[in-house]
């Protein structure tokens, strides 16, 4: 039973979050729904539902693209990194998949992270600080996460997260406009003023929901692709020691981006050494030091 202990988190951890994507699609509509009724425009929800569907085709196709220009990351041949090409190759053979392209990111800061609507368009980007710092082995624990993160399929889900998380901010910058600004002129007074409160709670909160539920997603994934990574080099100390080098290095990165940072195997904003509970709900992230444990203990299995 404890040998299937891997496989079984795995499935329950894919199907947790298929789980809040649909509760996190059930929000946008309800938020639509709210939206449209108090602007008292049916078209609204028409209007966001056709916008959401062609934002998610757009997100499939060009997602990769978009993701490598706010990072400036640039692919690089094998002739210019030939150690890095060989990494990523040789560790997709033993993942049995496609070998991503390999991109560099002209960055100090040690960090990487994986791009790409599927395992055959994929990407594979570390900084020039990375490639400085570590070792292969440390390197190839690095790769090796990346590559469980294509893998699993988390860079589509991941991508769609960030875009429903944008949908709620602005359907709820909207909605509040309209409840400071009138809104719904029909009904009664008593109505109106519940629809009011409705709509400023939704307003506030709905993004703030959405953040946590993105949150949420991202750190499942870190986790999983860590498991993964040890798994493929069967070596966790190597993602372990290049999992501290990258902590301690702490400093931010040239191009650290909310809307990207998810991505990346380590907080591009780099660390904060003071964590309190309501920071924690908001990290991309799951603690260095938890990940670390974590993959020891799989090294002394």
């Amino acid at each position: 039973m404890k040998s299937n202990t891997f496989y079984t988190h795995q499935h329950i951890n894919k199907r947790k979050t298929w789980m809040l994507m649909t509760l996190f699609f059930g929000i946008v509509v309800g938020l639509g729904y709210v939206l449209s009724y108090f602007l008292n425009s049916p078209s609204i929800l028409y209007i966001a539902i056709i916008g959401s569907i062609g934002m998610n085709i757009w997100a499939y196709w060009f997602s990769d693209k978009t993701v490598l220009k706010m990072t400036g990351a640039k692919e690089v041949s094998y002739t210019d990194a030939p150690e890095l090409h060989r990494i990523v190759e040789n560790l997709a053979i033993t993942a049995g998949l496609p070998k991503p392209k390999v991109f560099i990111m002209n960055d100090p800061a040690p960090n990487a992270f994986a791009t790409g609507r599927n395992k055959h368009h994929a990407v594979v980007a570390v900084t020039t600080g990375l490639l400085e710092i570590l070792d292969k082995n440390e390197l190839e624990g690095v790769i090796a996460h990346e590559l469980g993160h294509i893998g699993n399929n988390d860079m589509l889900i991941s991508t769609v997260a960030v875009i429903l998380v944008g949908m709620v901010t602005m359907a709820s910058d909207m909605l509040l406009r309209g409840t400071m600004f009138g809104g719904r002129g029909d009904g009664d007074r008593g109505s109106n003023a519940i629809v009011l409160i409705i709509g400023l709670a939704l307003a506030l909160l709905m993004p703030l929901i959405g953040s946590l539920i993105r949150f949420a997603i991202s750190r499942k994934r870190e986790l999983l692709a860590d498991a993964t990574g040890a798994m493929l080099t069967r070596y966790p100390e190597g993602l372990a020691s290049a999992l501290e080098k990258i902590h301690n290095y702490g400093n931010k990165m040239r191009t650290a981006n909310h809307a990207t940072a998810h991505l990346f195997i380590a907080n591009p904003f780099g660390v904060k050494r003071v964590t309190t509970y309501v920071n924690r709900l908001f990290m991309t992230h799951p603690p260095a030091e938890m990940r670390v444990k974590l993959l020891r203990e799989m090294d002394d299995k």
